[in-house]
């Protein structure tokens, strides 16, 4: 009776420790506007403690292609996001600046807020739940 029991109980711990795995979800990102075909395109998902301080916790590149492109982040967990994307035309994997200080490559993030002064989190960021997601930024 106690090994019945025991393996009942075994079976339902199996059981219910499948049903709270987390889900994952697919980010896909299309980008409008690329000018050339040179360079990298550059995406990264951010939390807000990656934001502006360097790569995020997804890294993505593509080779460059005028007019539009898709980029897809895979297996996200639920939580709160945002993501940046640059034309790296000269492949330097950095941002390159005018001597006034404005970005001479395109960039763009989620939520297309591009106000003056440097992107903000709160600006770009959305929530991540159990379902797909697609987004557009246009350069």
């Amino acid at each position: 009776m106690k090994t019945l029991a025991l393996l009942f109980v075994a079976t339902l711990t199996t059981f219910f420790s499948y049903g709270q795995d987390s889900k994952t979800v697919t980010i896909t990102v299309t980008i409008e506007n690329v000018l050339n075909d040179q360079g990298t395109i550059l995406a990264s998902l951010h939390t807000v403690d990656t934001f502006m301080k360097g790569g995020g916790i997804i890294n993505l590149s593509e080779k460059a292609k005028e007019g539009e492109l898709t980029l897809v982040f895979e297996n996200v967990t639920p939580g709160t996001y945002a993501i940046m994307t640059m034309h790296d035309a000269n492949d330097n994997q950095r941002m390159d600046y005018e001597a006034n200080g404005m970005p001479k490559e395109s960039y763009g993030m989620s939520g297309n807020d591009m106000t003056m002064g440097p992107p903000t989190f709160e600006a770009a960021k959305f929530e991540v739940k159990n379902e797909d997601l697609q987004f557009k930024i246009r350069f």
